[in-house]
């Protein structure tokens, strides 16, 4: 599933489930309307992919590209180190600004062990 959301400024996909394959049909429809909204800065949330292929990268650089092309940027926000790895096979990691900073709410409740867990009560 993908949501797009606006700003003055920036356009933001929210990306859930697998970015693969199965899910290319939608991928020129996405394309068409954020490239339509001309921002400067598109934010690719990517807090809740599980799986990326190629095609699934192939549609992040098609994003990129589009910006980068009309002067703007693309940030990746919470990938994995394993979708990086497939945009770096790809050669285009250099399209993207990686958000070092974000921190995914689901990843900090994943990243829990035993000993982190509150105590019962």
């Amino acid at each position: 599933m993908i949501e797009i959301s606006t700003s003055s400024t920036t356009t933001t996909l929210v990306v859930a489930g697998d970015l693969d394959l199965a899910e290319r049909d939608q991928f020129p429809e996405v394309t068409a309307r954020v490239v339509g909204l001309r921002r400067q800065l598109l934010v690719i949330d990517m807090c809740r992919v599980t799986f990326m292929d190629s095609t699934g990268a192939a549609f992040l650089i098609s994003l990129a590209d589009a910006g980068r092309r009309r002067g703007g940027a693309t940030v990746l926000r919470g990938a994995a180190d394993r979708d990086l790895f497939v945009l770096e096979i790809c050669g285009a990691l250099e399209l993207f600004r990686i958000d070092a900073d974000h921190r995914c709410e689901l990843g900090a409740e994943a990243a829990l062990t035993p000993e982190d867990a509150p105590a019962p009560a």
